[in-house]
């Protein structure tokens, strides 16, 4: 995504349908839709075409401009602050507002806001799905804008003529020829730190940061160029046990979160470097195993772990105060836990002081370059033959395993294909083995090894 890409930003009060018209402008449901008001914090946003247009489309908070409801409730002040950033960086704003209640105060408190941002502003009035619902639309012109649009986002009504006003000062572009921007999915247990370290990548106020667990609640797409490679950070609602669900929007939450990790193509597990490796850090990262997704384990608020002060900056004075062996003691205690993610890179940062933050990317892109790499056939089934003749395997049922041939898959992670013998005889510990001997020959940096076994094709004239 390059700098000069046009900012689309849906605004308004709560429950009137914004993400809702985001998911379907975006194409796929990437925000929380419920009828509880209040259901999205932060920013979500995400890239979207039309008629040839490329653009970010924004979704904000419900807006409601209560100074004594701010002042009470600071998580409701961050909303509406991220909604002024949004309104600030866009290139057009579509207000969005309910047919069935009418003009309510806050529209007018918010269309009064909205002039004096000075940019354009289409009104989207949204639910009118049936002819006497259209009747009522006039009543919005009193807003004092003149693009009114009737729309169903629901069902997808008005909402062509909607964006074809929306973007027709948009340039019409090519479809890109680089490569797809690569998904990091930065997940961890509530309170972790994952919201401020997106932001410490960032730089900007982009994820609401609260001391309060569960501030997150959608999976936030934000996208951004790192040194030319574009990058999709996703953020997503701090991953409770089960048990501890309270209400149908946090199981939403959770279940977003946990797509997010099969979907991505990195994630990012973030950990409480002062809470050590808990029970949920280990559920999540089982998750990350299970979903044989590529994984970069990050030890946040290294600075408090490691006895340093937050207000001490995090220069090689501080950093040179720290027992060498501390670390390798963490690391040690990290890859106990984690065991099952014993290929995964650990990077001690803080995403408070951001030191160590830009590590992440290094290793990043290392990881990029073993998602891609391909294994000669020939080389794989010579170490393959060497690896089966040094230590050959156990018997099963009175038989040893045995590979006949063996392949790459295309696509991550790196899967290879043996045809064997027997699909059942491939014991874990020979397996470990077997992935062992692949990792040495071939560096598999961050991202897991997937063997695949299946029954060697028997000739057609071959009688059974």
């Amino acid at each position: 995504m390059t700098a000069a890409i046009k900012i689309l930003a849906i605004v308004g009060r709560p429950n009137v349908g914004k993400s809702t018209l985001f998911n379907r402008i975006v194409g796929r449901p990437l925000a929380i839709t419920h009828k509880e008001p209040g259901v999205t914090r932060d920013r979500v946003s995400a890239v979207a075409r039309w008629q040839g247009k490329t653009f970010e489309v924004v979704d904000t908070g419900g807006i409601a401009f209560l100074e004594e409801e701010s002042a009470r409730d600071p998580i409701a002040a961050a909303m509406i602050r991220q909604a002024e950033i949004a309104m600030e960086q866009a290139s057009v704003i579509v207000m969005v507002t309910d047919v069935t209640e009418g003009v309510t105060p806050l529209d007018r408190d918010l269309a009064r806001r909205l002039r004096a941002w000075g940019k354009p502003v289409l009104v989207a009035v949204n639910k009118v799905d049936s002819a006497r619902r259209e009747t009522a639309v006039g009543e919005f012109a009193e807003l004092g804008f003149d693009a009114v649009f009737p729309i169903a986002a629901a069902h997808g009504t008005g909402v062509g003529a909607l964006l074809e006003a929306a973007t027709a000062d948009f340039p019409t572009e090519p479809e890109s020829e680089s490569p797809p921007a690569l998904r990091l999915a930065v997940v961890g247990k509530p309170n972790a730190g994952k919201s401020s370290l997106i932001n410490a990548i960032l730089q900007s106020e982009r994820t609401i940061v609260s001391e309060i667990p569960g501030t997150t609640r959608d999976a936030v797409d934000v996208p951004f160029t790192w040194e030319g490679r574009q990058y999709v950070l996703v953020d997503t609602a701090g991953l409770r046990h089960r048990r501890k669900i309270r209400s149908s929007v946090e199981q939403f939450s959770l279940m977003r979160a946990e797509r997010s990790i099969r979907e991505c193509d990195v994630a990012v597990l973030v950990l409480d470097a002062a809470a050590g490796v808990t029970k949920q850090d280990k559920r999540i990262g089982g998750l990350i195993a299970e979903a044989r997704c590529s994984c970069v384990i990050l030890v946040n608020k290294w600075d408090l772990a490691a006895g340093v002060r937050p207000s001490e900056p995090a220069g090689r004075a501080a950093r040179s105060r720290r027992p060498r062996s501390f670390q390798d003691e963490y690391l040690a205690a990290v890859r106990r836990e984690l065991f099952f993610l014993d290929w995964a890179p650990v990077v001690f940062a803080s995403a408070k002081t951001g030191e160590r933050v830009t590590d992440l990317f290094t290793h990043v892109a290392r990881i990029e370059q073993s998602r891609q790499m391909r294994v000669e056939t020939p080389r794989l089934n010579q170490l393959l033959g060497r690896a089966l003749e040094a230590y050959p395997p156990p018997l099963v049922g009175g038989r040893r395993f045995k590979i006949y041939y063996a392949f790459q898959k295309p696509g991550a992670p790196p899967t290879f294909v043996l045809f064997v013998n027997r699909t059942d005889a491939l014991t874990p510990g020979y397996e470990r083995y077997l992935v062992g001997q692949l990792r040495r020959a071939w560096e598999f940096f961050g991202c897991p090894v997937v063997l695949e076994c299946r029954s060697r094709p028997r000739h057609p004239d071959k009688k059974p």
